[in-house]
């Protein structure tokens, strides 16, 4: 059953280093907004895990240093960027 189920690969180019994902092509249309292409959605579901992943860390974690409170920071205004509103706002999940 699982092998009759589409998949789209994507690539991920770092500064020196690559790698691909494949994900069902069904999911990437499920969370899809609206004419979002397939790459602009894969990206919001990595900017929102970076951010879910760093507030975790942050605010859930065993404590943070400067330096990870800066990258948290640095992620949500990313964030707000690219959506229009705050993680908080977006998730419901405030402090």
């Amino acid at each position: 059953m699982t092998d009759e189920v589409d998949t789209i690969t994507f690539s991920i180019n770092g500064d020196d280093t690559a790698d691909e994902i494949t994900v069902p092509a069904g999911l990437v249309d499920l969370v899809a907004e609206g004419d979002q292409t397939a790459a602009e959605t894969v990206g919001d579901v990595v900017l929102l895990s970076f951010a879910s992943r760093a507030h975790h860390l942050v605010h859930h974690g065993d404590g943070a240093d400067e330096e990870l409170e800066a990258q948290e920071e640095r992620v949500m205004d990313l964030f707000e960027e690219r959506f229009g509103v705050t993680f908080g706002e977006a998730t419901g999940h405030q402090h």
